[in-house]
């Protein structure tokens, strides 16, 4: 799987030192007057300059313990309060180690944690913002925060009390859980599912602090050999020749219409001028919910799209994005964005409604599904990416393939939600032909094929990844 996910190919190794910059923008200020105006999503002038995007803060943020100073910090953990990760606490500490939060060096202080809910970003030393739209925090309850007392550093243990890291220089500040939640996903209604599984229940505490992480994050599920960091990730993108990165976050399976939106970015790329796009298909890795599929079994879709040559591994680098799932909507979307730049992409495809999700309560979209990709268009701190929104693709009776839509003759396609793709694969039956490559179809019917079905006949969730 490894060889088919990540071909090398045939251009010789080059490193790049010059910042690619697509448009230049000075840092961002907050203006006197709070109307921002979109910015083009396909500038005019390009400076065509071969290597990759700076990071946010200006360098990568590694906040893993050198290998020679692990055993002095695994033995100081036994000296020090313990408080217990859940699964995803875990993930966010993978998230935070590598950068891709850059230039957050650990669980959210309060002062972090309320410019990110108020402003969706956050000022560094300098007067510059960068982009920050979900609180990144750790919650404790009041026994933990009483068994810390007076310490100013905390062990973090997993769930079977091996110590993942040290947080130093701790700040513990109350939990506003509604007013977080609020903010976050602009809705306080019940069935969110991130909210259910890490928020209404948590501790009414946050701690904040930087974070020694004492080895890198593992899982230890035949797939760490794709969780590369964003510094791998620009190291794999420099052999490439990279001369632009265009990123594609998703937590589905790849259908053709998916890859429409992939190869049709390539060919924009080239026609701008640009001699070697790469592109990042980067499926989100943490915390999704139980009826999305499975991480293991995405990635075997994956694999046979690429092997189906729906797209091309030479010009295609698959890695796991480490990052739980809000279904958030336009706040989480850039998130998603964000944390790109600081693995080299300076692209990145937005279609619709990402992020997004159906209301938990009401018969609707939760979000609007135009506001993702304008939103990003006008975020603070991603001046620097160049977002590329699509229309919408669907299935082109009269091709019989996707398509892009075209609403003059709106009675040629066909939309098949994820709510029909899945009850197709569930009982068997095929999508259209140019739907899904055979491969990747098959995949997806032997994962509904393998859930055990309930005592009452019907079909069980799936887990959690």
């Amino acid at each position: 799987m490894a060889s088919s996910l990540l071909t090398p190919t045939s251009l010789p190794s080059k490193s790049f030192n010059k910042s690619f910059n697509a448009h230049s923008i000075s840092s961002f200020k907050l203006p006197v007057s709070l109307s921002f105006k979109p910015r083009t999503t396909l500038p005019k002038r390009f400076s065509l300059q071969a290597g990759l995007i700076k990071p946010d803060g200006g360098r990568l943020v590694d906040l893993r313990v050198a290998e020679p100073e692990r055993d002095f910090k695994k033995r100081e953990t036994t000296l020090l309060p313990r408080v217990k990760l859940t699964t995803i606490d875990v993930q966010w500490v993978h998230v935070l180690s590598e950068g891709w939060a850059s230039p957050l060096t650990g669980f959210m202080r309060e002062s972090e944690f309320l410019q990110t809910l108020h402003f969706n970003s956050l000022r560094l030393d300098d007067g510059s913002f960068v982009n920050m739209s979900v609180p990144i925090v750790l919650a404790i309850d009041d026994s933990q925060k009483e068994r810390i007392g007076e310490s100013n550093r905390v062990a973090l243990v997993d769930s079977d009390d091996n110590p993942l890291a040290i947080l130093t220089d701790i700040e513990i500040y109350k939990h506003p859980k509604e007013e977080r939640i609020a903010r976050t996903w602009g809705t306080t209604a019940p069935g969110l599912p991130y909210v259910e599984e890490t928020i209404t229940n948590a501790g009414n505490w946050l701690i904040g602090g930087d974070l020694e992480v004492i080895e890198p994050i593992k899982y230890h599920d035949g797939l760490d050999r794709f969780r590369l960091s964003p510094a791998e990730l620009r190291e794999e993108f420099e052999r490439r020749n990279a001369d632009a990165v265009f990123a594609f976050q998703l937590r589905n399976p790849v259908h053709n219409g998916h890859a429409l939106l992939m190869t049709d970015t390539r060919r924009r790329l080239l026609e701008m001028g640009f001699k070697n796009p790469i592109l990042l298909l980067h499926p989100l890795g943490g915390y999704t919910k139980a009826d999305d599929v499975p991480l293991s079994w995405r990635m075997k879709q994956h694999e046979k799209v690429l092997e189906d040559g729906v797209l091309d591994p030479e010009t295609t680098v698959v890695s796991i994005f480490p990052s739980p799932m809000h279904y958030a909507g336009p706040t989480e979307v850039q998130w998603h964005a964000k944390a790109r730049i600081n693995a080299g992409a300076n692209f990145y495809i937005v279609g619709r409604d990402p992020a997004g999700m159906g209301h938990p309560v009401e018969k609707r979209d939760l979000y609007d599904a135009d506001h993702g990709k304008k939103v990003l268009s006008m975020a603070p701190g991603l001046e620097r990416l160049n977002i590329l929104p699509f229309k919408v693709a669907a299935y082109d009776k009269t091709q019989g393939k996707m398509a892009f839509f075209d609403p003059s003759r709106a009675q040629d396609f066909l939309f098949i939600s994820g709510t029909k793709m899945r009850t197709l694969a569930k009982n068997k039956e095929n999508p259209p032909d140019g739907f899904m490559c055979p491969g990747g179809w098959k995949v997806l019917v032997e994962y509904y094929d393998s859930l055990t079905p309930s005592d009452n006949g019907r079909i069980a969730e799936a887990v959690p990844a």
